[in-house]
């Protein structure tokens, strides 16, 4: 066996692997299999599958007029970053006047029970650190207790020093805890607390609500602390959201909760679904039609595309929205565009006699700065939608990022199975037909 039939049946393997992988991963949670698969559900955004609208009125009494526009930008940022640190993502965070009230409005997609989320976002998060008393409590004092007689001690350390929270695996047993990284002076109170109360707890107060109170197992002097024990992976990662929401720069005051359907509804999902498998239908039939049996290799490619994308947007995951349905379109429109410069290149050098594997190879290698310059342009402008930067003259909307996304997505998936998967199918596969 010579070492280009080796490479091809290893490369042959790798794709047949994805294609296993991903058609496994893509199969309904309601398919009957001898062995269990995990299953990621697709996520929808709320035009295509409603959600939770909160509105909040702020309240700015305190502030003058030229230090509230930084105020509202900092409350509406604190925001966003609650909603995405608590798992939810094309959430929409406005703010806005009212008969003269400033008001702070969030969408959150995809949102059934709103009890957890609203008191996350509406809380205020003045955190505190408080250390545990030295004296124990008489007996018959301790039925009466409340928390902050277990940990009446104030450390002077504050959410202001907190720096950010994080989840991570632990490194022996792989649980999940939490880490707290802290600024330099909040590194030192952090120090002089762990050494005042080494084998002691030290209570996490939430606007006077204790959240955690771990036992200080060591004297920490790098600003670097784990809270470990009996945390699930939502349990740490509320813990972690709730330390990282920090203060609010202003308070605000939960006036109106509702529950919200899609804007498109299910008939319009399958309307749109409808179109696409026809579209792609017709696409195929093209193919075949003008390309023969490259044609057929092609729509297999386009196969494993749909495969590896549909793939992508469970496991990220992606939020699809009726745009972000649309750029995925567009992106096989675009891998079909390609797949095509290589067929007619290929076709150009069949009728100059050539060999047809090496006929291929110079089809792939002169269709390529074509490809390579349409594709790059389009991620360039993907990019630029998307605004990964955000900056504040391009447009981020939740729609026009999910569209940039899907399309993004796309497209770098394109480029991998027309230049790796089909061009390893047609190595394996056209030496045995006649000159096409």
């Amino acid at each position: 066996m010579t070492y280009q039939n080796k490479k091809n049946q290893r490369n042959l393997f790798i794709i047949s692997f994805i294609f296993l992988f991903c058609l496994l991963l893509n199969l309904p949670a309601s398919l009957s299999l001898p062995f269990k698969i995990p299953y990621f559900p697709l996520k929808y955004g709320l035009d295509l599958a409603g959600g939770a609208s909160l509105t909040y009125e702020v309240d700015s009494s305190a502030l003058d007029s030229a230090s509230l526009p930084p105020a509202l930008e900092a409350l509406k940022t604190n925001i966003e970053k609650r909603v995405n640190l608590f798992g939810l993502s094309e959430a929409s965070v406005q703010t806005s006047v009212q008969s003269g009230s400033h008001r702070l409005t969030v969408d959150l997609p995809g949102m059934d029970n709103l009890s957890t989320s609203v008191e996350l976002i509406g809380q205020t998060a003045q955190l505190k650190f408080m250390g545990e008393s030295d004296q124990p409590l008489a007996p018959e004092a301790t039925a009466t207790a409340t928390f902050a007689d277990v940990f009446p001690n104030d450390t002077g350390l504050t959410g202001s020093h907190l720096l950010r929270s994080s989840v991570q695996p632990n490194p022996n047993t792989s649980e999940p805890e939490v880490l707290l990284e802290f600024n330099p002076e909040g590194a030192t109170l952090f120090q002089k607390a762990t050494e005042t109360y080494l084998n002691k707890r030290i209570a996490i107060f939430l606007d006077d609500m204790p959240i955690t109170f771990p036992v200080v197992q060591s004297v920490i002097s790098d600003g670097r602390a784990v809270i470990n024990g009996n945390f699930d992976s939502q349990s740490a990662k509320t813990l972690s959201a709730q330390l990282n929401a920090g203060a609010l720069p202003l308070p605000i005051k939960l006036i109106q909760q509702q529950q919200i359907t899609a804007t498109l509804g299910q008939d319009s999902i399958n309307k749109g679904l409808l179109a696409g498998l026809v579209g792609l239908f017709l696409v195929c039939l093209f193919m075949i039609g003008n390309y023969g049996f490259l044609g057929l290799i092609a729509n297999l490619g386009l196969l494993i595309y749909a495969l590896i994308t549909l793939t992508l947007y469970r496991l990220i995951p992606v939020t699809l929205t009726f745009p972000g349905i649309v750029g995925f379109i567009l992106s096989v429109g675009m891998a079909v565009d390609s797949n095509i410069l290589i067929f007619e290149r290929y076709k150009e050098e069949i009728r100059a006699d050539k060999d047809k594997n090496f006929a291929l190879e110079l089809a792939f290698g002169r269709a390529w700065d074509s490809i390579k310059d349409a594709n790059t342009c389009t991620i360039i402008t993907a990019l630029i939608l998307f605004n990964p930067l955000n900056f504040s003259f391009l447009n981020s909307s939740g729609l026009v990022r999910g569209f940039a996304l899907t399309l993004l997505l796309g497209i770098l998936v394109g480029l991998f199975t027309g230049v790796y998967v089909t061009r390893n199918l047609l190595r394996i596969l056209i030496k045995r037909k006649p000159n096409q």
